[in-house]
């Protein structure tokens, strides 16, 4: 099957076009940013959303307002420029490795000014194409783990909508279904952003994948049925230990599966895991406005001046993971040996 899901591209003026995620599933509409900064806020404000997706958009932003700056003194205001785009979102590592490719395209760069902005834009392409075919390898790696009659539970949105267009997790369902399975998904709502009900189910519905949405304290109740054969969720970010960082909500759904038996994978490309961090306790956590959790589209659900708790992530330990899928393929505990590994293989395969 084919994805039908194009959440971000570039015009033909080099702008940065992204399908605005908040306004799903009712309306479909794109904007279009015309400067770095402003992709920058579209990052901040959730126009796009996901991992992968935040990178390939960081790309395409730092391409875009490279094209802004003097030749003279380019390489300070670069350097500006990925500092505002590295403040949008603090959790997912695929932003900072996006803005690091970036970076050292432009310290490595012989040749004149005009010579290095084309290969900023050629570097976004190619982190965007990259993006497709690394999520469509995951799909691939990830695909044999779904039996051929599964139904399959989510939390958050792992589609196209969070990376280039073929997705994560949801990835792995899409390549199961074209192999022929039959999958069926269980979308949790994952409050407060409603990433499940709005944007899972709108990407299932669209592509003829069986879905259901439930609301996400019903998890728990629906896996003691035993109608989960699996669970599958992407990641922001995964330590070195294999602790992952994903949609707040994740750690309660693994923490559900191990109770009652059921496989609880993560799906992600090697961008997301970072070496650096130690372990879960080391990802910096992003929270979010309180207004997401006491109003949902604008209107106020609980009582005006009520104080709110909104992290956005939350941290899943990794004996609750039964395996990461990567498009090198699946690591499985002892994490710190494995996803090392993996992630050197994808610095090989490059």
């Amino acid at each position: 099957m084919k994805s039908t899901i194009t959440p971000i591209r570039r015009d033909d003026a080099g702008h940065v076009v992204m399908l605005d995620q908040r306004l799903l599933p009712f309306e479909e509409v794109y904007l279009t940013f015309e400067s770095g900064e402003a992709v920058a806020q579209g990052i901040r404000d959730m126009v796009i959303r996901g991992a992968p997706a935040i990178g390939v958009a960081a790309a395409m932003g730092l391409a875009l307002g490279a094209r802004r700056l003097a030749a003279e003194g380019f390489g300070a205001a670069f350097a500006a420029l990925c500092d505002v785009m590295a403040a949008s979102r603090p959790t997912a590592v695929n932003l900072f490795w996006a803005i690091d490719r970036m970076k050292a395209l432009v310290e490595a760069h012989v040749g004149d000014h005009a010579s290095l902005l084309d290969a900023l834009d050629a570097e976004a392409e190619r982190v965007y194409a990259e993006d497709i075919a690394i999520c469509q390898a995951i799909g691939g790696h990830g695909a044999p783990l779904v039996p051929e009659e599964a139904t399959v539970l989510t939390h958050c949105n792992t589609g196209g909508l969070a990376t280039a267009g073929w997705g994560t997790a949801l990835g792995v369902v899409r390549s199961a279904v074209a192999a022929g399975k039959r999958v069926a998904v269980f979308a949790d709502e994952t409050r407060p952003y409603l990433q499940g009900s709005r944007l899972t189910a709108w990407e299932c519905l669209k592509d003829g994948i069986d879905v259901t949405v439930l609301a996400d304290g019903a998890a728990g109740f629906l896996l003691a049925s035993g109608r989960i054969d699996l669970a599958i969720v992407g990641a922001d970010r995964i330590a070195r230990n294999g602790d992952t960082a994903n949609k707040i909500g994740t750690y309660m759904v693994a923490t559900l599966c191990a109770r009652h038996g059921v496989p609880f994978y993560i799906a992600a490309p090697t961008s997301t895991v970072d070496l650096q961090i130690p372990d879960g306790a080391a990802i910096p956590i992003e929270e979010r406005p309180a207004e997401e959790v006491t109003g949902v589209f604008g209107k106020p659900i609980a009582p005006i001046g009520v104080k709110a708790f909104n992290p956005s992530f939350d941290v899943t330990p990794a004996e609750l993971i039964a395996g990461i899928v990567t498009e090198h393929g699946v690591a499985r505990a002892p994490y710190e040996e494995s996803l090392p590994a993996l992630v050197e293989l994808g610095a090989r395969v490059v």
